[in-house]
């Protein structure tokens, strides 16, 4: 049996002192069959360990559903893991932030009312057990105890900087033992000290997360923890890009000189990120401080492996500080090469509107109901009502969540913009069916704001007079064989003379390829919306940038004709999809 535990200020590994030097490679932002070539990638720059979250919400998408297989398999992730020779560090929360749609967390668990999320109250605790039960029956046959991969195993996540609920992580750890998890258990939290004694209990390993200063911070850990090993369990060595901002990029030099006196200090480590990935789907988080960011969809993270699983500078300079800690592999990864560059022109459209009661079915209700109240927890919806106005007249919301295309007879008036703080609209004269075709453009990860729910916020006033007859239609977009159908029916045309694109329509068009290859779409031409590749959600593009393109991993993409399919929301300029050799995601601040 390998034993692995630790002994004053060591991990020890059979009875020697280990390091830990792990990355973290997000197995629900990498397609299952690229997990491998990611994992030998970390193994080639000097770690020996893979690091994950586990989203609580992919894996239980409503109460009484459990997802366990493609994107989902974690036994499958931990597997290739040991069969690469690496151990593992699971982090399953229940919240993760990893800015991630709701900071992991089921949005059904909000619509009850009497639930006290990520606090010792008996209607949460009673969902997180079933949960934890769930995925660590998957953790427990896989410790390093019996002969599996994994090390260490996270309580919560960044607690302190959220609550100081001790009688919740006591819980928590209860759940865990109960569920023959025998590793060392760790928290992480940022070096502060309000933060590290609220966040932690005496029994658990105490851990940092930051990017920056590794002595001071490691100095203020060990102030709060005198003895156990010392580990920043989150380097930050990158950040994440927001709709509208710049791209991230951190000084390579700088990293890597960080990371070296982090080690040079003793300390072991996780690479937060090693690998970034992708949100595919709709998958992305966002921040609200006051303005609502929602997160892009692409998770490069400025990482030392990129979104398409090639080796940076950055991962040449940490490679080069980890040989000074470890013994290097010979093997080397390949560097990128471009990526075929072509362009396929439109083959068919039609109007959302022109498909959108097969994708969902009408909700009439006596109030203006958010999304979760009909319980839908999709990206789009279309909300309705009949008006008749003499003269033109101003319609105001509590609030939109988070973006609204307003209608008359389905011409567009106009857009309503959460992060513009945008809630009332002139509408003209005339009558007939008002609709509103509103977007979810991200659950927000982290703070005060987690949880709440989606779509129209009451209440509706016209006037100043109250609409409370409304009916909702939820898009259900994971029924990609009725877009496809629609496509290929008689209501779908496309000129081959089109040289624009108004939406909102779905758009599909055809591509041949030689072999399987990494791909990189241009959305440069296109405005708003969604894109899918052989029936896989690559997950969302807009012109506000910074991203310009969306990554198409070779492993969806075969050998002959391929189908690629663009949900457009506002506009596209250019009726032709175009493919081009790298990526570009975005403008950076000087």
């Amino acid at each position: 049996m390998t034993t692995f535990g630790i002994v004053d200020d060591d991990f020890v590994l059979v009875g020697q002192p280990h390091r830990i030097l792990s990355g973290a490679i997000h197995y629900f932002r990498v397609h299952p069959d690229l997990w491998a070539d990611r994992i030998h990638k970390a193994r080639l720059m000097g770690l020996n360990t893979v690091e994950t979250y586990i989203p609580w919400n992919l894996h239980q998408p409503s109460p009484d559903a459990w997802v366990h297989t493609g994107q989902a398999d974690l036994a499958r992730f931990l597997d290739v893991i040991a069969a690469e020779g690496m151990h593992a560090i699971v982090r399953p929360g229940p919240f993760i932030c990893a800015e991630w749609s709701n900071g992991g967390l089921p949005a059904w668990l909000f619509t009850d009312p009497q639930v006290g999320i990520r606090r010792n109250e008996p209607h949460f605790m009673a969902a997180v057990q079933s949960y934890l039960e769930r995925v660590l029956a998957i953790v427990e046959p896989r410790q390093i105890s019996h002969g599996g991969p994994v090390l260490l195993v996270q309580i919560e996540n960044e607690y302190g900087a959220y609550g100081d609920d001790k009688s919740y992580l006591k819980r928590l750890v209860e759940i865990t033992r109960d569920a023959g998890i025998s590793v060392p258990l760790i928290t992480v939290d940022q070096p502060q000290p309000d933060m590290l004694e609220n966040g932690s209990l005496p029994e658990l390993l105490k851990t940092g997360s930051f990017g920056s200063r590794p002595a001071e911070r490691l100095t203020t850990l060990r102030r709060h923890q005198p003895s156990g090993p010392l580990m920043c369990s989150e380097f930050w060595d990158g950040w994440f890009d927001s709709w509208g901002e710049h791209h991230h990029v951190t000084d390579v030099e700088q990293s890597a000189a960080d990371l070296d006196a982090l080690l040079a200090a003793g300390a072991s480590v996780n690479l937060y990120m090693f690998h970034g990935g992708t949100n595919f789907g709709f998958t992305n988080g966002a921040n609200d401080k006051g303005v609502y960011k929602p997160i892009v969809t692409s998770y490069d993270y400025d990482a030392p492996l990129d979104e398409a699983g090639n080796p940076t500078e950055k991962y040449w300079a940490f490679r080069d500080v980890l040989s000074k800690y470890t013994t290097m592999p010979d093997e080397r990864p390949d560097d990128a090469a471009p990526a075929p560059a072509f362009t396929a022109p439109m083959t068919a459209t039609v109007t959302v509107q022109g498909v959108q009661e097969r994708l969902g079915r009408w909700r009439p209700s006596d109030s203006l109901p958010t999304f979760d109240a009909v319980g839908h927890f999709g990206a789009l919806a279309f909300y309705a009502t009949e008006i008749d106005l003499t003269v033109p007249m101003v319609l105001t919301f509590g609030e939109v969540r988070d973006r609204a295309q307003v209608f008359v007879n389905n011409n567009k008036i106009g857009v309503l913009s959460r992060d513009h703080h945008e809630n009332a609209i002139t509408l003209p004269a005339g009558r007939g069916t008002l609709s509103l075709l509103v977007e979810d453009l991200g659950r927000v990860d982290y703070g005060p704001r987690i949880g709440e729910p989606k779509g129209i916020i009451a209440p509706a006033f016209l006037d100043g007079e109250e609409l409370k007859q409304w009916s909702v239609l939820p898009l259900d977009l994971a029924r990609f064989d009725v877009i496809t159908d629609a496509l290929d029916s008689m209501a779908a045309n496309a000129s081959e003379n089109s040289k624009t694109l108004p939406g909102p329509a779905f758009a599909r068009g055809e591509f041949d390829l030689a072999e399987p290859s990494d791909l990189f779409l241009d959305t440069s031409t296109w405005g708003k919306g969604v894109a899918w590749v052989n029936g896989f959600n690559l997950g969302r593009y807009w012109s506000r940038g910074p991203q310009c393109t969306l990554y198409i991993p070779r492993t969806i993409v075969h050998e002959g004709t391929n189908t690629i399919t663009m949900l457009e929301l506002d506009a596209a300029r250019s009726a032709v999809f175009s493919f081009v050799p790298a990526p570009y995601l975005g403008h950076c601040e000087e």
